[in-house]
C-alpha cells in the first residue's frame, strides 16, 4: 500500500518529577524525626526518677539489692512513668497556708485536746537550729546524706529523688505526707525538708557540732541529731502484708482477748528474723529455752512466709504468751508498736535507738526493761516476777496497749503537722520547687504502685479533718529532764533487784 514504515527511536526516559522527591525527602524526614523522637523519649524516660524506684541507685551508705518491678514490654513501662510521673495530677488551685488563730470561719472545731506528752521532744529534737535557724545552706549540706527531698508550697507536694528506698518505704512516707496535707488542708506550711529511709542514724553530734544539718528519719539516739518522722508501715507495708496501723492495732487487741492472762502461756515470746546484722538478736537465739530461760525463740523466714501467703506470721495470732520481747534489729525496728499492742508484758532489751512515739514510754509503767549483758537470765527475772506478780505483769501489759492505742492516726497525723510547723519556723528563707523535683499527688502516687501497694494505699485514705490538731505542749526542758532521770532511775532499781537475786542463788 505504500505505506512507509516510520522507525521510532526510544526517547530518553523523562525525568522524576519534583513531587515524586519531595514526596521521599519528606518520608525519609518523618522516619528521621520519628527514630530521633522515640529516642529521645526513652532517654528522657530512663533519667525519670520515680517513688517505686526506677532509675534509682541504692543509697550508697547502705547498699541492698535493687528492686525489681513486675514484667512489662519496654513500651508500656516507658509509658507507664510517663503518665504517671507528669500527666496524673490535674490542676488544683493554690491554697494559702493558714495558721491555727484563723479557723474559727473554716467549719472546724475549735477545741484542741492536749497532745501527749511526747509531743514535747519536738522542741528538743530541733534545738540545734533553735539559735541559728535552718538556712539554704544547712539544707544542702543535709543532700549528701538524703535519700529524697520534700518542698511544700501553698499545699502542693514536691519530691526530689536522690536515691532508691528499700522496699517501698519512700512510697509509703510520701503517700503519709499527702494524707496530712489532705486531712489538715490550707494548714501545713511550706516547708523544705531533706529525708533519709534507711534505718541508723548518721549526723553524729560530734561531727556535726560547728554546723549540724537537718535530716529527716524514722529514728535516732543520744549520739545523733537525725529528726525522727513517723515511719512508713503506719501506712502499710506491702511486702510482709501489713495493714494500715489502726487496721492491725484493732485485730492484734481482738487477738490478744482471745485467752485470759491466765490462760496465756507463761513464758517470753519473740519471733524474728535474726539476721539483719544485729549483735542482740543474735544473742537473744541462745535464749530458746523454755524451762532454762522461760523464752520461746522463733526464727522469722519472710520468703517462706511469702510463699506461704503469710498465714503463719498474722500479728493477732501472737498474743498467746504473758510476755513478749522487743529486740532492735539492725537498728530501731517498727516491730515495737505491734508488741506492745498484744497487752502482755514488754520485755524491752535495752534499745540503743528511739522512734518518735518510743520515748514517751516508762520502764514498769507499761515495758519491762532488760539488760542486753547476760541477756537470759535478765529475761528469766522479769519472767519469774511476773509470774509471782500476775496482777501487776498484766496491768503493765495492759497500761502498753493502752499507750499504743492512744496512738491513733490523727495523733500521728498531729504530730507530723506539728514537727513540719515548729521547722517551718526556724527556715530563715523562702522554699522554691527544686528544678529537678516534680509534683505528687495522690493519682500519680496510686498510679506507679503495684497492686498490692494499691490496695493498701487506698485503705489509709484520709478525708478533711473537722478537728484541729492537737495543742502542742510548750517547751519545757526541766519536764523532760525530770521524765529522763526517772526513766534512769526505774531502770536502775530493775538491774539491782535482778543483781540482788542473782547474787542470792549464787550462795
Amino acid at each position: 500500500m505504500g505505506l512507509r514504515l516510520r522507525l521510532r527511536l526510544p526517547h530518553k526516559s523523562s525525568p522524576r518529577s519534583p513531587s515524586y522527591l519531595l514526596l521521599c525527602v519528606l518520608a525519609l524526614s518523618f522516619f528521621s524525626f520519628t527514630a530521633l523522637l522515640l529516642y529521645k523519649v526513652d532517654d528522657f524516660i530512663a533519667q525519670t526518677k520515680t517513688l517505686a524506684g526506677h532509675n534509682l541507685e541504692p543509697t550508697p551508705w547502705h547498699i541492698f539489692p535493687r528492686k525489681s518491678f513486675s514484667a512489662a514490654t519496654k513500651h508500656s513501662q516507658a509509658y507507664r512513668i510517663l503518665q504517671c510521673s507528669y500527666f496524673s495530677c490535674p490542676y488544683k488551685a493554690v491554697v494559702q497556708p493558714k495558721s491555727l488563730h484563723s479557723e474559727s470561719g473554716s467549719g472546724r472545731q475549735t477545741h484542741q485536746p492536749q497532745c501527749p506528752d511526747f509531743f514535747r521532744w519536738i522542741h528538743r529534737d530541733l534545738e540545734p537550729w533553735a539559735k541559728t535557724g535552718v538556712t539554704k545552706e544547712h539544707v544542702k549540706r543535709a543532700k549528701a546524706n538524703a535519700a529524697f527531698r520534700v518542698v511544700i508550697l501553698s499545699g502542693k507536694l514536691y519530691v526530689d529523688l536522690y536515691y532508691a528506698c528499700v522496699q517501698s518505704r519512700m512510697m509509703f512516707t510520701i503517700w503519709g505526707i499527702l494524707q496530712l496535707l489532705t486531712k489538715y488542708p490550707g494548714m501545713v506550711p511550706d516547708v523544705d525538708m531533706m529525708f533519709d529511709c534507711m534505718d541508723k542514724p548518721i549526723i553524729n553530734q560530734t561531727e556535726y557540732q560547728s554546723f549540724p544539718v537537718p535530716l529527716f528519719r524514722y529514728c535516732t539516739n543520744e549520739a545523733h541529731l537525725d529528726i525522727p518522722f513517723p515511719d512508713w508501715s503506719f501506712w502499710g507495708w506491702s511486702e510482709t502484708n501489713l495493714r494500715p496501723w489502726e487496721e492491725e492495732f484493732g485485730d492484734i487487741k481482738q487477738g490478744s482477748r482471745r485467752r485470759s492472762w491466765y490462760n496465756k502461756q507463761p513464758r517470753a515470746y519473740w519471733k524474728g528474723n535474726p539476721d539483719v546484722v544485729s549483735p542482740i538478736r543474735l544473742e537473744l537465739m541462745k535464749c530458746n529455752h523454755s524451762r532454762l530461760w522461760g523464752a520461746q525463740i522463733m526464727r522469722q523466714d519472710w520468703a517462706e512466709e511469702a510463699k506461704g501467703g503469710f498465714e503463719q506470721s498474722k500479728l493477732s495470732n501472737q498474743c498467746n504468751h504473758r510476755y513478749k520481747i522487743y529486740a532492735e534489729g539492725y537498728a530501731w525496728s517498727v516491730s515495737l508498736k505491734y508488741i506492745l499492742s498484744c497487752g502482755s508484758m514488754t520485755l524491752i532489751i535495752s534499745p540503743e535507738y528511739e522512734d518518735f512515739f518510743s520515748r514517751g514510754l516508762l520502764p514498769k509503767e507499761n515495758y519491762w526493761p532488760i539488760s542486753p549483758t547476760d541477756l537470759c537470765r535478765s529475761i528469766k527475772y522479769a519472767v519469774d516476777w511476773g509470774n509471782s506478780n500476775p496482777s501487776e505483769a498484766e496491768t503493765i501489759g495492759k497500761r502498753g496497749q493502752g499507750y499504743m492505742e492512744s496512738l491513733s492516726m490523727n495523733r500521728v497525723y498531729d504530730y507530723m503537722f506539728h514537727l513540719i510547723t515548729e521547722y517551718s519556723k526556724l527556715q530563715k528563707f523562702k522554699p522554691e520547687k527544686p528544678a529537678s523535683a516534680n509534683e505528687v499527688c495522690a493519682g500519680s502516687l496510686l498510679c506507679i504502685a503495684e497492686q498490692k501497694e494499691r490496695e493498701l494505699l487506698e485503705r489509709s485514705r484520709v478525708v478533711p479533718s473537722l478537728d484541729q490538731p492537737c495543742k502542742l505542749p510548750v517547751e519545757d526542758r526541766n519536764r523532760l529532764e525530770w521524765l529522763i532521770q526517772q526513766k534512769n532511775k526505774t531502770i536502775e532499781n530493775v538491774r539491782c533487784m535482778e543483781m540482788t537475786r542473782t547474787q542470792r542463788g549464787s550462795k
